[in-house]
């Protein structure tokens, strides 16, 4: 298992199951189509499904345990929680599209309740940072435009407050879309964006 967690860390770059060129509505049509059919079949209980989606988001959400702080065993365990978790709560899904935020928000659910339980705990530093803020972020452009401040920067991530630091992760490392990441922290997408603001700025203070 540690052999596969440290191969999964260095392709860091995976976030979504669906990916590659073509034409964007066909691809996004073809990716609602199947999250609603796996949906279905996940809350039919259906155990092909389930290792299905073991598979295509097990090494996602790996990551994003592992960069909210954990280390590599922790991270392990907490991902094996999350989809037991899931599999526990599969009803509650509502539909395909919400499949992404909602296993996310899981784990997000899953990590807080460790930190809950191990008040004290360091916050060990983030592994296959993987940040890829938009050109059209001046803040984010600011912050990654130099690839020998990477490591500064994965302190810096590192040391923000929990919810700030959720907020780059979801969206800078996992690739969520802002409608995404803000349903997998459990907010309104304005209160989503401000964190994300307030976050760039901290790290822009901290980095450059």
């Amino acid at each position: 298992m540690a052999k596969k967690a440290k191969l999964t860390e260095q392709k860091a770059g995976f976030a979504h199951p669906i990916s590659g060129q073509g034409d964007v509505n066909r691809r996004g049509k073809y990716l609602d189509e199947w999250q609603d059919s796996l949906a279905a079949r996940l809350r039919a209980g259906d155990r092909a499904a389930a290792a299905e989606f073991v598979d295509i988001y097990h090494e996602q959400i790996y990551l994003f345990i592992r960069r909210l702080g954990h280390n590599r065993q922790v991270s392990e365990d907490l991902t094996q929680e999350s989809f037991l978790q899931a599999w526990q709560h599969i009803n509650q899904l509502r539909n395909g599209k919400a499949l992404n935020s909602w296993l996310y928000r899981i784990a997000s659910n899953v990590s807080k309740l460790y930190w809950r339980k191990h008040k004290g705990r360091e916050v060990v530093s983030i592994e296959g940072i993987g940040i890829d803020v938009p050109g059209s972020s001046k803040a984010g452009c600011d912050i990654v435009g130099h690839y020998e401040q990477l490591g500064r920067l994965k302190n810096a991530v590192a040391r923000l407050p929990g919810k700030l630091r959720q907020a780059v992760i979801l969206h800078y490392m996992q690739h969520l879309t802002i409608a995404e990441a803000a349903e997998a922290a459990g907010v309104r997408e304005g209160t989503f964006k401000s964190r994300l603001n307030r976050a760039l700025v901290a790290l822009r203070k901290q980095v450059i």
